[in-house]
């Protein structure tokens, strides 16, 4: 009767003791979250306080006068994080809907290692794989895209341009291939967490399988796989080196996806080490304060929609 008693008792007290250590390192992060955001705001504070709300809108970089903006590498980091969504989100779903409901047995396990390793690619790889050969094979189909898409009224202005092979198209595009990979591992896992039941009724009732897919598995697994999505998204804004390569690093705004640009990641690589004045330094760090804040407001706007998403799902059913 005592050994028993003695195991109630300790487990008695390793219950509160395991509960109090997962929320001091719940906690933690949190702290190290709020310490990472005061520093960066820290530091860069002198270039706040020098150029105000105009260091978010001015588009000047001068180190040599002293004069900095981040409009530049703001729009140079949103569009090409926005050209990577939308062309990795329907490839990611056309991997993961192959995966799980088209590809024989025997192929799933393989092109499941494919990708997976696709994602284990060090992003500097990627970079100096865009810039030696993709820009380059990139560059020989820029006029054709010039010629046929940069007269369409409205959006031809984003595909007119010089042959240059590099810019925000084709940083848009190596970042796509980066964040495949985990988009499309997200949603092949969540698609086979779907009830079987579920599907076999749906087939059973004469379904095909776009039908399937698009009345089933994603009502069932939208939340999961919008998560995926914005965990993609979060990726693409804070990827350096890759983007590094191949942006073009031109301090410069264009219409065209198709010229040089910039990005906050970009700047803070190549410059960072050449930041001669406190001023310009403070602008660096600054530029990484708004990079951070950038990627939490996502976030958050994720989770607010991830919250929506569940509580429609729940009064629907």
């Amino acid at each position: 009767m005592e050994k028993p008693q003695l195991l109630s008792r300790l487990a008695r007290l390793w219950d509160p003791l395991f509960k109090g250590t997962t929320a001091v390192l719940a906690y933690l992060v949190l702290a190290l979250l709020v310490a990472i955001c005061v520093a960066l705001l820290h530091e860069g504070s002198q270039a706040f306080r020098t150029f105000g709300w105009h260091f978010l809108v001015s588009k000047a970089w001068d180190p040599a006068n002293n004069r900095f903006g981040a409009l530049i590498p703001i729009y140079g980091t949103l569009i090409s994080s926005l050209i990577a969504i939308v062309i990795a989100v329907p490839v990611s779903f056309g991997i993961a809907l192959f995966i799980t409901e088209l590809a024989p047995r025997w192929l799933r396990q393989p092109v499941s290692a494919a990708i997976e390793l696709l994602a284990a690619i060090p992003s500097i790889i990627f970079g100096m794989w865009g810039l030696f050969t993709f820009a380059p094979w990139f560059s020989n189909y820029e006029p054709w895209i010039s010629d046929h898409l940069g007269s369409i009224p409205g959006i031809g202005a984003l595909f007119r341009g010089p042959p240059f092979g590099i810019g925000m198209m084709t940083a848009g595009i190596i970042l796509a291939i980066m964040i495949i990979p985990f988009i499309a591992s997200i949603m092949r896992e969540v698609f086979l967490l779907t009830p079987p039941m579920l599907r076999e009724s749906a087939y059973g009732v004469g379904a095909t399988t776009w039908e399937v897919v698009r009345n089933v598995v994603l009502p069932y697994t939208r939340t999961a796989v919008a998560g995926g999505i914005f965990l993609g998204l979060g990726r693409a804004l804070g990827e350096t080196m890759a983007v590094t390569f191949v942006i073009g690093n031109a301090h410069s705004v264009s219409a065209s996806l198709l010229n040089p640009g910039y990005s906050i990641a970009a700047a803070l690589a190549n410059e960072f080490t050449e930041a001669f004045s406190p001023l310009y330094k403070s602008s660096l760090i600054a530029l990484g304060f708004i990079l951070f804040i950038i990627t939490f407001v996502i976030l958050v706007l994720a989770k607010l929609l991830l919250l929506r998403l569940e509580r429609a799902q729940g009064e629907s059913t």
